[in-house]
Protein backbone atom coordinates (compact mmCIF):
# COMPACT_ATOMS: atom_id res chain seq x y z
CA UNK A 1 0.00 0.00 0.00
CA UNK A 2 1.32 3.43 -0.94
CA UNK A 3 2.40 5.70 1.88
CA UNK A 4 0.85 9.12 2.36
CA UNK A 5 4.00 10.67 0.91
CA UNK A 6 3.34 8.84 -2.36
CA UNK A 7 -0.26 9.96 -2.67
CA UNK A 8 -1.54 13.01 -4.46
CA UNK A 9 -4.28 14.26 -6.71
CA UNK A 10 -3.06 12.11 -9.59
CA UNK A 11 -2.98 9.01 -7.38
CA UNK A 12 -6.36 9.37 -5.70
CA UNK A 13 -8.18 7.64 -8.54
CA UNK A 14 -6.40 4.42 -7.57
CA UNK A 15 -8.62 4.32 -4.51
CA UNK A 16 -11.97 5.09 -6.10
CA UNK A 17 -14.87 2.84 -5.08
CA UNK A 18 -16.09 1.92 -8.54
CA UNK A 19 -19.29 0.29 -7.25
CA UNK A 20 -20.46 3.59 -5.74
CA UNK A 21 -21.80 6.71 -7.46
CA UNK A 22 -19.26 9.50 -8.03
CA UNK A 23 -17.22 10.14 -6.06
CA UNK A 24 -15.98 7.93 -3.23
CA UNK A 25 -12.36 7.16 -2.37
CA UNK A 26 -11.41 4.60 0.26
CA UNK A 27 -7.80 4.32 1.42
CA UNK A 28 -7.11 1.46 3.84
CA UNK A 29 -4.20 1.90 6.26
CA UNK A 30 -4.05 5.63 5.57
CA UNK A 31 -2.27 6.00 8.90
CA UNK A 32 -0.01 3.61 10.81
CA UNK A 33 -0.91 1.84 14.05
CA UNK A 34 1.48 4.18 15.85
CA UNK A 35 -0.31 7.23 14.40
CA UNK A 36 -3.66 5.71 15.32
CA UNK A 37 -2.62 5.27 18.95
CA UNK A 38 -1.18 8.79 19.03
CA UNK A 39 -4.47 10.24 17.81
CA UNK A 40 -6.50 8.18 20.28
CA UNK A 41 -4.26 9.42 23.09
CA UNK A 42 -4.75 13.01 21.98
CA UNK A 43 -8.54 12.60 21.82
CA UNK A 44 -8.69 11.42 25.43
CA UNK A 45 -6.11 13.92 26.71
CA UNK A 46 -8.37 16.95 26.12
CA UNK A 47 -10.16 18.58 29.07
CA UNK A 48 -13.54 17.06 29.90
CA UNK A 49 -15.47 20.28 29.05
CA UNK A 50 -14.37 19.82 25.43
CA UNK A 51 -16.71 16.83 25.17
CA UNK A 52 -20.37 17.33 24.28
CA UNK A 53 -22.64 14.52 25.46
CA UNK A 54 -25.49 13.64 23.11
CA UNK A 55 -28.20 11.05 23.69
CA UNK A 56 -26.40 8.27 21.79
CA UNK A 57 -22.77 9.38 21.57
CA UNK A 58 -20.38 12.13 22.59
CA UNK A 59 -18.25 14.40 20.46
CA UNK A 60 -15.63 17.13 20.29
CA UNK A 61 -15.89 20.14 17.99
CA UNK A 62 -12.68 21.73 16.71
CA UNK A 63 -12.19 24.77 14.48
CA UNK A 64 -15.32 26.66 15.45
CA UNK A 65 -19.09 26.31 15.29
CA UNK A 66 -20.36 26.34 11.66
CA UNK A 67 -23.09 28.94 11.19
CA UNK A 68 -24.92 30.37 8.15
CA UNK A 69 -23.55 33.83 8.99
CA UNK A 70 -20.02 32.51 9.21
CA UNK A 71 -17.83 30.49 11.57
CA UNK A 72 -15.64 32.21 14.14
CA UNK A 73 -12.43 30.45 13.25
CA UNK A 74 -10.43 28.74 15.98
CA UNK A 75 -6.97 27.40 15.27
CA UNK A 76 -6.88 23.61 15.06
CA UNK A 77 -4.51 21.91 17.52
CA UNK A 78 -1.36 20.60 15.89
CA UNK A 79 -2.41 16.95 16.13
CA UNK A 80 -5.45 17.69 13.96
CA UNK A 81 -3.87 20.34 11.75
CA UNK A 82 -1.25 17.81 10.60
CA UNK A 83 -3.89 15.48 9.16
CA UNK A 84 -5.93 18.34 7.80
CA UNK A 85 -2.94 19.26 5.62
CA UNK A 86 -2.25 15.64 4.69
CA UNK A 87 -5.78 15.27 3.39
CA UNK A 88 -5.53 18.58 1.56
CA UNK A 89 -2.37 17.29 -0.15
CA UNK A 90 -4.45 14.60 -1.87
CA UNK A 91 -6.18 17.27 -3.94
CA UNK A 92 -9.76 16.24 -3.21
CA UNK A 93 -10.65 19.71 -1.88
CA UNK A 94 -9.27 21.64 -4.86
CA UNK A 95 -6.39 23.22 -2.89
CA UNK A 96 -8.60 24.11 0.07
CA UNK A 97 -7.32 23.15 3.52
CA UNK A 98 -9.82 21.68 5.99
CA UNK A 99 -10.45 24.00 8.94
CA UNK A 100 -13.02 22.04 10.93
CA UNK A 101 -12.88 18.63 12.64
CA UNK A 102 -15.66 16.77 14.43
CA UNK A 103 -14.49 13.96 16.72
CA UNK A 104 -17.22 11.39 17.35
CA UNK A 105 -16.97 8.54 19.85
CA UNK A 106 -19.15 5.50 19.16
CA UNK A 107 -19.38 2.62 21.60
CA UNK A 108 -20.64 -0.75 20.40
CA UNK A 109 -24.32 -0.42 19.52
CA UNK A 110 -24.26 3.33 18.97
CA UNK A 111 -24.88 5.02 15.63
CA UNK A 112 -26.24 8.17 14.04
CA UNK A 113 -29.50 8.82 12.18
CA UNK A 114 -29.41 9.30 8.39
CA UNK A 115 -28.54 12.91 7.62
CA UNK A 116 -26.68 15.17 5.21
CA UNK A 117 -23.89 17.60 6.04
CA UNK A 118 -25.48 20.43 4.08
CA UNK A 119 -24.31 23.70 2.53
CA UNK A 120 -22.32 25.04 5.49
CA UNK A 121 -19.43 22.84 4.40
CA UNK A 122 -17.46 22.62 1.18
CA UNK A 123 -19.01 19.52 -0.51
CA UNK A 124 -16.24 17.11 0.43
CA UNK A 125 -16.22 15.02 3.60
CA UNK A 126 -13.21 13.04 4.80
CA UNK A 127 -13.24 10.59 7.68
CA UNK A 128 -10.40 8.85 9.51
CA UNK A 129 -11.51 5.87 11.62
CA UNK A 130 -9.71 4.91 14.84
CA UNK A 131 -10.02 1.90 17.12
CA UNK A 132 -12.90 -0.02 15.56
CA UNK A 133 -14.82 -0.46 12.31
CA UNK A 134 -18.30 0.55 11.26
CA UNK A 135 -20.63 0.36 8.28
CA UNK A 136 -21.51 3.78 6.92
CA UNK A 137 -24.90 3.47 5.22
CA UNK A 138 -26.11 5.65 2.34
CA UNK A 139 -29.79 6.29 1.69
CA UNK A 140 -31.86 7.72 -1.13
CA UNK A 141 -33.88 10.83 -0.36
CA UNK A 142 -37.54 9.77 -0.70
CA UNK A 143 -38.21 12.54 -3.22
CA UNK A 144 -35.18 11.84 -5.41
CA UNK A 145 -35.70 8.10 -5.39
CA UNK A 146 -39.36 8.41 -6.36
CA UNK A 147 -39.35 11.45 -8.60
CA UNK A 148 -40.85 9.35 -11.39
CA UNK A 149 -43.22 7.44 -9.15
CA UNK A 150 -46.60 8.22 -7.70
CA UNK A 151 -47.22 9.37 -4.14
CA UNK A 152 -48.35 5.85 -3.30
CA UNK A 153 -45.05 4.45 -4.58
CA UNK A 154 -43.13 7.04 -2.57
CA UNK A 155 -44.86 5.87 0.59
CA UNK A 156 -43.47 2.38 0.03
CA UNK A 157 -39.91 3.64 0.44
CA UNK A 158 -40.54 5.83 3.47
CA UNK A 159 -38.37 3.80 5.87
CA UNK A 160 -34.56 4.01 5.92
CA UNK A 161 -34.34 0.27 5.30
CA UNK A 162 -36.28 0.62 2.06
CA UNK A 163 -34.20 3.61 0.99
CA UNK A 164 -30.80 2.02 1.70
CA UNK A 165 -28.64 2.38 -1.39
CA UNK A 166 -25.45 0.75 -0.12
CA UNK A 167 -22.86 0.76 2.64
CA UNK A 168 -19.13 1.30 3.03
CA UNK A 169 -16.98 -0.65 5.47
CA UNK A 170 -14.77 1.76 7.36
CA UNK A 171 -11.94 -0.13 9.03
CA UNK A 172 -9.50 1.25 11.62
CA UNK A 173 -6.82 3.58 10.19
CA UNK A 174 -8.72 4.04 6.92
CA UNK A 175 -9.58 7.29 5.18
CA UNK A 176 -12.89 7.82 3.39
CA UNK A 177 -13.41 10.78 1.06
CA UNK A 178 -16.91 11.46 -0.28
CA UNK A 179 -17.75 14.24 -2.72
CA UNK A 180 -19.93 15.09 -5.72
CA UNK A 181 -23.10 12.93 -5.85
CA UNK A 182 -22.23 10.99 -2.72
CA UNK A 183 -22.16 14.26 -0.78
CA UNK A 184 -25.11 16.07 -2.34
CA UNK A 185 -27.52 13.33 -3.39
CA UNK A 186 -27.60 10.83 -0.52
CA UNK A 187 -28.15 10.75 3.22
CA UNK A 188 -25.61 8.87 5.33
CA UNK A 189 -25.86 7.28 8.75
CA UNK A 190 -24.73 4.46 11.04
CA UNK A 191 -27.19 1.86 12.33
CA UNK A 192 -27.41 1.14 16.06
CA UNK A 193 -26.08 -2.40 16.30
CA UNK A 194 -23.27 -4.40 17.89
CA UNK A 195 -22.38 -6.59 14.86
CA UNK A 196 -22.21 -5.99 11.12
CA UNK A 197 -22.72 -8.63 8.42
CA UNK A 198 -20.97 -7.95 5.12
CA UNK A 199 -23.46 -8.37 2.28
CA UNK A 200 -23.54 -7.47 -1.38
CA UNK A 201 -24.73 -4.01 -0.32
CA UNK A 202 -21.23 -3.25 1.03
CA UNK A 203 -19.67 -1.48 -1.93
CA UNK A 204 -15.99 -1.59 -0.98
CA UNK A 205 -15.40 -5.11 0.31
CA UNK A 206 -12.81 -5.69 -2.41
CA UNK A 207 -10.78 -2.78 -1.06
CA UNK A 208 -10.69 -4.21 2.48
CA UNK A 209 -7.90 -6.74 3.01
CA UNK A 210 -8.94 -10.04 4.55
CA UNK A 211 -12.66 -9.25 4.34
CA UNK A 212 -15.29 -11.10 2.32
CA UNK A 213 -19.04 -11.21 1.82
CA UNK A 214 -20.62 -13.14 4.68
CA UNK A 215 -18.16 -12.02 7.36
CA UNK A 216 -19.71 -10.98 10.67
CA UNK A 217 -17.74 -8.25 12.42
CA UNK A 218 -18.12 -7.31 16.07
CA UNK A 219 -18.16 -3.59 16.70
CA UNK A 220 -15.74 -2.10 19.19
CA UNK A 221 -15.21 1.43 20.46
CA UNK A 222 -14.66 3.61 17.40
CA UNK A 223 -13.51 7.21 17.11
CA UNK A 224 -14.11 9.07 13.86
CA UNK A 225 -12.32 12.23 12.79
CA UNK A 226 -14.62 14.01 10.34
CA UNK A 227 -12.41 16.55 8.61
CA UNK A 228 -14.07 19.27 6.50
CA UNK A 229 -13.70 22.79 5.17
CA UNK A 230 -16.05 25.61 6.17
CA UNK A 231 -15.88 28.23 3.40
CA UNK A 232 -17.66 31.05 5.20
CA UNK A 233 -15.65 32.26 8.18
CA UNK A 234 -15.64 35.53 10.06
CA UNK A 235 -12.55 37.71 10.12
CA UNK A 236 -12.35 37.49 13.90
CA UNK A 237 -10.10 34.57 14.88
CA UNK A 238 -9.92 32.94 18.26
CA UNK A 239 -6.81 31.27 19.61
CA UNK A 240 -8.28 29.61 22.65
CA UNK A 241 -6.04 28.64 25.51
CA UNK A 242 -3.25 31.02 24.49
CA UNK A 243 -2.31 34.52 25.55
Amino acid sequence: MASIQDLGATCLDRFVVSEAPPSVYYIPEFITKQEEQFLINQVYAVPKPKWTQLSHRRLQNWGGIPHPKGMVLEKLPQWLDTYSHKIASLGALNEKIPNHVLVNEYTSGQGIMPHEDGPLFYPVISTISLGGHTLLDFYHHPTTQCDENSVDEAAKVATPEDRLFGSLLLEPRSLLISKDEMYTKYLHGIADRTHDTLTGKVLNVDACPQRAIGDVLERKLRISLTIRHVPKVLKIKLNLGRR
